[in-house]
């Protein structure tokens, strides 16, 4: 008896390899929980483009934008667990969803098999160019000023962006209009087109605006300041202390997947991320990139969603659906 099982077990597991020797054979789906042109979806496509240049299967990119990624992350936790069907996750539907959402459709930790993490970007505080604020302090003056008429964007309920945008409310005393998108792209084009007058967005969407002078930044919110904007200070530096956000990606696939699968995956994106034009694309934009196992990426997430739960908790924001 236990022959015929060790027998069993032995096949299951060569099974297992063979089917991820092959793998992929078809078409693989990264999903993306918020519009095109935002920080993920950039990311997910420059290194999706160069998977399947590799594995000569296409990698298509799904954009499904709402409820802070949460819907996209809800497609691929209920998706076959057979490595066809991925996600980039984020810091919004994984870190922060899980304290934020009374009734979260999955559970960040248990639905998903953590892939490869692919690092972090800054959020940038960005004004439009009417508000005549050139740092920190003139643009709390400027709203102490106004208050309750300015407005600031972000990709959606509970994302960083409105997050940063709640603490600079706490810190500061000013009293500004939070505006909620699905996503960066439309939060970018309203905010380009004076509908709103400030974000706490994403390096990857708002950098090339901020270079051509239609933006103006004024601190990031990381720790130290960001390579592509080395005369842009932190919001410590700008005097709020305490003051540190960042927005980080890595792919997930859906729980169960075999271990193998997510093995090669892990293996080959860390591979993408390290080659020169791949490393210098998302550098560009912003990117700080940190290739880790699959195990390291486990006790991360469960860190950060230790963290937002006291965040959250402090903002006083929640969602009940």
């Amino acid at each position: 008896m236990r022959a015929r099982i060790w027998i069993a077990v032995l096949a299951a597991l060569c099974a297992s390899s063979a089917v991820a020797q092959q793998y992929p054979t078809r078409a693989i789906r990264v999903v993306v929980g918020f519009a095109p042109g935002g920080g993920t979806d950039i990311v997910a496509r420059i290194i999706g483009a160069k998977l399947s240049e590799t594995w000569k299967q296409p990698v298509l990119v799904d954009n499904r934008a709402g409820a802070t990624g949460t819907i996209g992350a809800d497609i691929v936790a209920k998706s076959p667990p057979d490595g066809y069907t991925l996600i980039l996750g984020h810091v919004n539907s994984h870190g922060i969803a899980p304290n934020l959402f009374k009734k979260l459709p999955y559970d960040a930790q248990r639905d998903f098999e953590m892939v490869a993490y692919v690092g972090y970007v800054p959020n940038v505080l960005v004004v439009h160019p009417s508000i005549p604020a050139k740092n920190v302090k003139e643009l709390i003056a400027i709203a102490k000023s106004r208050p309750g008429q300015m407005s600031y964007a972000s990709s959606g309920v509970g994302s960083t962006q409105h997050l940063a945008g709640e603490m600079l409310k706490l810190i500061s005393g000013i009293d500004i209009i939070h505006v909620p998108y699905k996503g960066s792209g439309p939060a970018v084009v309203d905010l380009l087109a004076g509908h709103v007058v400030m974000n706490f967005d994403t390096m990857p969407p708002v950098l090339p605006h901020i270079k051509s002078g239609r933006m103006r930044a004024l601190a990031v919110t990381t720790p130290k300041r960001a390579g592509p904007l080395p005369d842009v200070p932190t919001m410590v530096e700008a005097g709020l202390k305490g003051f540190e956000m960042t927005n980080w990606y890595g792919f997930m696939a859906p729980g169960k997947t075999p271990r193998d699968i997510v093995v090669k995956l892990n293996g080959e994106i860390n591979k993408i991320m390290g080659l020169p034009e791949q490393k210098s694309r998302l550098e560009e934009v912003g990117t700080q990139l940190e290739p880790i196992s699959t195990e390291q990426f486990t006790k991360f997430l469960a860190s950060e969603i230790t963290k937002y739960a006291k965040l959250v908790k402090a903002s006083g924001v929640t969602i009940e659906q």
